[in-house]
Order: C-alpha cells, then sequence, then structure tokens
C-alpha cells in the first residue's frame, strides 16, 4: 500500500465550502481506498491505497467529491514520503527559528513549465518573496492574508492547481 496525502484546495477557507473532518474522511471512503485520516479543517486527508498513477487517482478523489458535497474540490496529491522531501528542500531554511510562522508552502498538481518557474520572483520584495522548487512554491511572507502570492495568483502565473499550507501544518502530517 502506498500512503498518500491529499492536500485539497478551498476547503473550510473563509467560511466557504465548509465541511467537518468527519464527513470529509466518509467522502474518502471508496473502493480502494482504506485508512483515512483528516488533519485539521484546512482539508488535509491521509490515506492508503494501491494506486500508483497520481491523476488516475486525483481525478477519482475530485469526481467522488463533487458528486458528494455538489461542487468541485481540487486534489493536490503527494506521496507521504515526498512531504519529508518538502522539508529537506526548503530554500529559506536558514531563516530563524521565530521566523518559520512566516513560511508557507504552496503545493502543486504538477510540476509547471520551466520557463514559468522564473515567473513568480518578478513579484518579490522586501515583505515576501517565493521560490518554486520542483512542485512546490515556498513562501516567506510578513503578512500572507494580504500576500499578492495566492493560490489563485500562482496557478494563473504557473498554470497549474495550487493549494497552501502554512509551514507548522506541513511539518505535522509528517508525524501522522
Amino acid at each position: 500500500m502506498i500512503r498518500y496525502v491529499a492536500f485539497l484546495r478551498g476547503i473550510n477557507v473563509s467560511g466557504q465550502k465548509l465541511i467537518k473532518m468527519e464527513e470529509l474522511r466518509a467522502h474518502f471512503q471508496m473502493p480502494g481506498i482504506e485508512n483515512i485520516t483528516a488533519y485539521i479543517q484546512s482539508g488535509n486527508v491521509l490515506f492508503e491505497t494501491e494506486e500508483t498513477n497520481e491523476a488516475l487517482l486525483r481525478n477519482k478523489i475530485e469526481q467522488q467529491l463533487q458528486q458528494k458535497l455538489g461542487y468541485r474540490v481540487t486534489a493536490v496529491l503527494r506521496m507521504f514520503h515526498e512531504i519529508g522531501n518538502v522539508i529537506r528542500n526548503n530554500p529559506f531554511d536558514t531563516i530563524k527559528t521565530e521566523e518559520k510562522s512566516k513560511l508557507y508552502v504552496t503545493f502543486l498538481s504538477e510540476v509547471p513549465s520551466y520557463d514559468l518557474r522564473g515567473s513568480l520572483g518578478v513579484y518579490s520584495n522586501d515583505a515576501e518573496y517565493a521560490r518554486v522548487v520542483n512542485r512546490e512554491v515556498y513562501i516567506f511572507s510578513t503578512n500572507y492574508g494580504k500576500t499578492c502570492f495566492s493560490n489563485t495568483f500562482i496557478e494563473k502565473k504557473l498554470g497549474v492547481a495550487a493549494t497552501t499550507r502554512n509551514w507548522a501544518t506541513v511539518n505535522k502530517i509528517t508525524e501522522l
């Protein structure tokens, strides 16, 4: 069995698309998916499956959620072991411990095309900056609530689906 993490975009954000974690776990119950765990209200679901085709699995999950919830939910998947790589690949690893609360990771549905990867750097400034590494965008922001590096902005610039988690959540997932 392969352990995956599904990062769902737009679940329980700003009072929109509200869903309890019990209900979300129930919606993941489908043939071939086992050992389902949901972590905090932002739409992080860990599960196991034999499926190795990520695109097929993502499509299966998104179709199930659409059917159960009545609206589209984007799922960005990572194999559980890849989360450790996300932490190790942090290009801002030298920031001070007290600054880690200003660090975010945007998970991308796929690696953006090479010619688009540098497009985010133009928007960096003293208060926030972003770096693309593989299928993640690492964001350092002194005020993420007002960041220009929103999921929608990143999706438009890089041409892939995106969803963001804070650094503490990314690290906590490795402990589950």
